[in-house]
């Protein structure tokens, strides 16, 4: 293997640049890959990978097309690590096969510095045999069957259908992507294949129940109708929409979009249970602002690689759901260039002793943290209280009397309408504040709500808003559609030149005296378990707990903490046409928030 070492001699200042030699011991060691090789004259081909599936039942084992990029001298020895970005989306709008062809900056920046790209197509995608499956294991199988051909594992067939062998592959591989593609290398790392050496998943689901349903019930919008069904047409060629169409109708058919409970269909879709088989390292990105796919997603997957000890890092940024190249060009560029250098190529350059956590504030500011969630979080249970001097119900550390306290759904509530005046009752929310904080609270990770409640219907959502209420700025997130984030072109020159892609975002400022922290709903008929619903007696007492989706903010001294209740919430959950009136009792409800140093005051 060729190494690139470049050592920086202390006393000198001197930066030597070498290939495979020894590092003086008294120079300080910054190993970096240099662009050494020509882009130009890198060899470009197109491999078909034999996949141990048959996902279209056609008799044969589904065939999964690549495009390679590499550089020339992989043809007189060279041997390279791979960059690898999985997508279902490699077709070109209004075609049936056309590849896109290397429109991500991956290719221009590695290849030169001796790797090798792949864009590897989704089964039932672009080029590729077999049906697209939303996410189950076949999806799975189509790329781990690249990662396996490329440490000789399976067979693999040019266009002419002459054997291909990665006889230049180190069998060193890193998988990356943003949405869809970022989606696929969480799956391939939760099978543990050999040679997945680290994995940069980008707003990225680790459970496909959680990226269409919030604990029993279904998001709002096309998550809740057949969506599994809905994305399978989408990614589709057209030679799949035909063989495929009896399959993808399936999908819709078996998503049981009329319970939204957790069935053996969601479990298949489900990463998080493998958690412990992951042997890749992780740098995980995701917008505190994606409500397309919501930070559970990622703050789930995160708190399993912390308990199984997997090496990572994770970068939380203030907008929605984009790539990070758009938040923070150069330092995206330089994390990553060093990321892969340590992964894949082994270099000791020191990017394991940063900062594990790179944590965006909502007026554009970074920080670095040594932890996520931080390790001086504490939960603190906040009781809910009767009205006080100037707010409709309080959070408070003592557990409150035995009382109760009525509202009656409205479908037509807009989060907005439930949020605004604390002071105020109102027939169709609840809402509990602390008293104005004395100090700054910073809240870091994953805050949970316990209510006990009954209900005058069978069937009930409850929805919690946690708010910051008092005088600030909100900011708009950026977002972007995996449309946008497929068909625009982003270059190494607009990194550079901070154009296109890489073009900063001017976020609209406007003043508001309430920001929605962050929310979370169940079904109340799933209160005990998500797999089976079970419908609520009218009148009955029950209790319930679930969580919010998790997050890093900051409260101001002199805002206070707020907690809305309402039941259906048109802009984040399908709607529950039954819900009714329900009823809360405080002495047996609650809010746990993860709050660094472990005082709310």
């Amino acid at each position: 293997m060729r190494r690139l070492r470049i050592a920086v001699t202390a006393a000198l200042g001197t930066v030597l640049a070498t290939i495979a030699t020894p590092v003086p011991a008294a120079a300080q060691d910054i190993e970096e890959t240099l662009p050494i090789y020509s882009y130009q004259d890198a060899i470009r081909e197109d491999v078909f990978v034999e996949a141990p599936m048959d996902s279209d039942k056609d008799g044969k084992p589904d065939r999964i097309a690549i495009q390679i990029i590499r550089p020339k001298e992989t043809n007189s020895g060279l041997k390279t690590p791979v960059v690898m970005e999985p997508s279902p989306y490699y077709k070109a709008p209004g075609t049936a096969q056309t590849p896109y062809g290397f429109r991500n900056w991956y290719d221009e920046f590695f290849v030169p510095r001796g790797y090798t790209v792949i864009e590897a197509e989704m089964q039932g995608t672009s080029r590729s045999g077999g049906c697209p499956t939303t996410g189950d294991a076949e999806d799975t199988q189509s790329i781990k069957a690249v990662v396996d051909w490329l440490n000789g594992r399976v067979k693999g067939f040019y266009t002419n259908g002459s054997a291909a062998v990665a006889s230049w592959s180190t069998g060193a591989v890193g998988l990356t992507g943003v949405s869809y593609n970022g989606t696929l290398p969480n799956a391939v790392a939760s099978t543990g294949v050999d040679g997945l050496k680290t994995i940069i998943p980008i707003a990225a689901i680790s459970s496909w129940y959680d990226y269409t349903r919030d604990q029993g019930i279904g998001y709002q919008g096309a998550w809740g109708s057949r969506y599994p069904e809905y994305l399978a047409n989408y990614v589709a060629s057209a030679a799949a929409k035909t063989r495929c169409a009896a399959f993808i109708k399936s999908l819709g058919d078996n998503a049981g979009d009329n319970t939204w409970d957790y069935t053996p269909f969601w479990a298949e879709r489900d990463y998080k249970p493998n958690a412990d088989k992951v042997k890749a390292s992780v740098l995980l990105v995701h917008g505190m602002e994606d409500w397309n796919v919501k930070l559970r997603n990622g703050v789930a997957w995160w708190n399993l690689l912390q308990k199984n000890n997997v090496p990572r890092k994770i970068w939380l940024h203030r907008s929605a759901h984009i790539d990070p190249v758009s938040a923070r060009p150069d330092e995206w560029k330089r994390v990553v260039h060093r990321w892969m250098d340590h992964w894949l190529y082994g270099m000791d350059n020191g990017i394991m002793d940063e900062p594990m956590a790179d944590i965006q504030r909502p007026n554009g500011s970074w920080e670095t943290h040594r932890s996520w969630p931080d390790a001086g979080a504490r939960d603190v249970r906040l009781n809910f209280g009767p009205a006080g001097s100037g707010v409709a119900g309080t959070l408070q550390a003592a557990r409150p009397a035995a009382s109760t306290q009525t509202f009656t759904d409205n479908r037509t509530q807009t989060e907005t309408t439930a949020t605004a005046d604390y002071t105020a009752a109102a027939p169709n929310r609840l809402v509990y504040v602390t008293p104005a904080l004395a100090q700054q609270t910073r809240m870091s990770g994953t805050p949970k709500v316990n209510v006990t409640v009954r209900s005058n219907t069978a069937s009930a959502p409850l929805t919690a808003l946690l708010v910051d209420y008092g005088p600030g700025t909100a900011f708009t997130a950026q977002d972007m559609s995996p449309e946008e984030l497929m068909s625009q072109e982003c270059s190494l020159s607009d990194i550079e030149q901070k154009t296109g892609c890489a073009e900063p975002y001017a976020a609209r400022a406007e003043a508001v005296t309430a920001t929605v922290i962050t929310r979370g709903a169940i079904d109340l008929k799933n209160r005990s378990s998500l797999s089976s619903g079970t419908a609520l007696v009218p009148g009955q007492t029950y209790t319930a707990s679930w969580e919010l989706h998790g997050k890093d903010y900051v409260v101001s001294a002199g805002h206070r903490i707020g907690l809305v209740l309402m039941a259906n919430n048109r802009s984040y959950i399908s709607t529950d046409t039954a819900a009714g009136t329900l009823t809360v009792s405080l002495d047996g409800s609650s809010l746990d928030i993860p709050v660094v140093g472990g005082r709310v005051s």
